[in-house]
């Protein structure tokens, strides 16, 4: 039996566009797709990561830090929308590296992608616990940072109710600014019970439904832009009024470079690999291909729109942070509340706020959403128990797994920090883009007379920056990313062979064609 034993297209393809109980719906078009993109890109990156980018790696050089990490993305999204149009399946990555290079791969980025939605969730929430005890902060409610934090030493910042994880990168940027990190209020968390909480009400509102959640998730989207649209408009003219202020703050613009990944060229690619996972909403949008209502059409569209429209926000988002307040300021878990309120406007620091808390419960709702799809693919598949593709007989949502997802990401969201989970996440995904990028030059290779709808241009000049863009940004990630990477996949690889191999489909047909084991079912009833 080969481990590289690939998926039919063409069966995939009659699959994709199949209807019955065992179906997903067909509810979004393409302003929905774009919309779930835009919502899981926009969020911690800009609420979140680029403040701490800024403070830690790249100073206001990290405009160029999302440039970087905005191409690679580009070269990935266009890999991505050949596949979405030509295969318009629940799956995403995992669908196409099985269709192009194999089983052994698919389940790889398979278990990789648990990196990517499921940590990556549990990353958001713990930004997403920041905005919502700073709201709770101003109505007079403070509930104490042993439960709003993970297990940790933290630090009060000065001038603020905020508390940080106490890390020598915090001790050095405070210490730049006079301060000595051992005269601060000093305290210990113990379990994020806000990030928990705000896990388990997007887990209920996916089980009830694509369409009620898509519903949600424009809203939020919506108000998420408004919020950031009036910062844009409120800073900039902040910064114009203010311009010789704002020339101090961008002088350098690339801070001397202090150590490794620390400032210089080297701390704008760490800050890019750092940053990176707040693009995958691109790869959220490939999830929800077989939700898509004319998803050869609009699957390309969603992608690459989304994209674009996020990297700009992005760059303008952070040149105007950096602008208004010296970077080493911004190393809080509130960056754009912090801007905003350097610039006198206390009341738009509190829509800010309110924006943020919209912006992130977009985000987790759509990471949430896709991690219970992969899922799906995989147990419909053999190589996870039938238990992960069943459908709820009313919603028609993977209910189960979603429950099974939410309660492990609200574990993780309570006992890990941002930073933590973060360097997780964006190793997970640049490994899925290179997996993607590979397999659409394999595949141009291999069958160059199959119809695309939409096909990338310049194949395999394309994919192979992809590829090389994907892989110099995760080198640029700290060490500990790749070891906990290598352990994560040499447990994936174990499950894979005592479970999935045995009970794969493509593995099964396989032997049942060489007469190696009689017929039977190719997965559970859903029922």
């Amino acid at each position: 039996m080969s481990l590289f034993a690939r998926k039919n297209i063409d069966e995939l393809q009659a699959d994709a566009f199949s209807e019955g109980e065992h179906s997903l719906k067909r509810e979004l078009g393409v302003g929905n797709l774009i919309s779930l993109g835009i919502g899981a890109i926009i969020g911690t990156g800009i609420f979140v990561l680029t403040g701490t980018a800024a403070a830690q790696h790249a100073g206001p050089a990290i405009m160029l830090a999302f440039v970087l990490a905005g191409i690679a993305c580009v070269f990935a999204g266009l890999c991505y929308a050949e596949f979405a149009a030509m295969i318009p399946i629940a799956g995403s990555a995992y669908t196409y590296g099985y269709a192009t290079l194999g089983e052994i791969v698919a389940w790889i980025i398979g278990w990789d992608l648990i990196l990517e939605y499921l940590f990556g969730a549990a990353t958001v929430a713990a930004g997403w616990s920041g905005y919502v005890n700073s709201i709770l902060r101003d109505v007079g409610i403070d509930l104490g940072p042993k439960w709003t934090n993970a297990p940790g030493k933290l630090v009060q910042t000065p001038g603020s109710n905020s508390w940080v994880r106490h890390t020598d990168e915090l001790t050095q940027s405070l210490a730049a600014q006079g301060i000595d990190v051992n005269t601060l209020p000093h305290a210990n968390g113990m379990f994020n019970i806000v990030a928990a909480l705000g896990i388990f009400a997007v887990t209920i509102l996916l089980v009830l439904g694509i369409k009620e959640s898509a519903r949600f998730n424009n809203i939020a989207v919506a108000i998420k832009l408004a919020v950031v649209g009036a910062f844009i408009l409120a800073g900039g003219y902040y910064v114009l009024t203010h311009w010789s202020q704002s020339i101090d703050h961008w002088t350098p613009f690339i801070p001397a470079n202090t150590g490794p990944r620390q400032f210089g060229w080297d701390g704008i690619v760490a800050a890019g690999g750092v940053i990176f996972f707040a693009y995958i909403g691109f790869d959220a949008v490939s999830t929800t291909a077989q939700e898509a209502k004319n998803p050869q059409r609009d699957m390309p569209i969603g992608i690459l729109g989304s994209l674009l429209i996020c990297t700009l926000l992005y760059i303008i988002v952070s040149g105007i942070m950096t602008a208004i307040v010296d970077y080493p300021a911004l190393n809080v878990a509130e960056p754009i509340a912090v801007a905003i309120e350097a610039t006198g406007y206390t009341a738009l620091a509190k829509l800010i706020k309110i924006g943020a808390i919209a912006g992130l419960t977009s985000v987790m709702l759509v990471m949430l959403m896709s991690q219970p799809r992969i899922f799906f693919a995989m147990s419909r598949d053999g190589l996870l128990p039938p238990v992960f593709s069943r459908l709820h007989p009313k919603y028609r949502t993977p209910h189960i797994s979603s429950a099974m997802t939410g309660l492990a990401c609200a574990a993780l969201a309570g006992f890990y920090d941002v930073s933590t989970l973060g360097h997780l996440v964006s190793i997970g995904t640049l490994l899925a883009f290179v997996i993607v990028c590979g397999g659409v030059w394999y595949l141009r290779v291999k069958e160059p007379n199959r119809p695309r709808p939409f096909k990338t241009p310049l194949v395999p000049i394309v994919p192979i920056l992809g590829m090389l863009s994907c892989f110099f940004l995760m080198s640029r990630l700290p060490v500990e990313a790749w070891e906990r990477l290598v352990i994560w996949l040499a447990l994936g690889m174990v499950i894979y062979f005592v479970y999935g191999r045995r009970h794969s489909v493509v593995q099964r047909t396989y032997r049942q064609a060489h007469d190696m084991e009689p017929p039977r079912p190719t997965y559970t009833d859903s029922k």
